[in-house]
């Protein structure tokens, strides 16, 4: 069962990332881009995913994803629960959301870095 503090460093960690919060709710920031960002109770992290992927990803695990709010289906995001996710599956999300959000250059530099993924 994965929990915020079980990705919050990444905030800090991963270049040109910050952490804000919005109303109360934590969100991980590439400049104005928000690519992760946690419901107020933190039990649920929204995160950028393809939008050409996300039904899949809800198909395939309906227990811990789901579409977005219809107003934000516009956006490449996809909710999930935290409590259905183990740590590493989570951290691993919020990498691939923020490669999302940044040059290719940035995330090829991460690789060299972390050659087997998030830690």
């Amino acid at each position: 069962m994965a929990v915020i503090e079980d990705v919050r460093p990444l905030g800090a960690e991963l270049e040109r990332s910050y952490q804000v919060y919005v109303h109360g709710r934590l969100k991980f920031r590439v400049e104005q881009i928000v690519y992760v960002a946690f419901s107020s109770d933190e039990s649920v992290m929204g995160f950028a995913f393809p939008k050409e992927e996300r039904e899949a990803l809800v198909l395939s695990e309906p227990c811990t994803f789901q579409l977005p709010a219809a107003s934000d289906m516009r956006f490449n995001w996809v909710h999930a629960h935290l409590a259905a996710l183990d740590s590493t599956e989570a951290r691993e999300l919020v990498v691939d959301a923020w490669r999302m959000v940044v040059p290719k250059k940035l995330s090829d530099a991460y690789d060299l870095i972390h050659p087997i993924g998030p830690g």
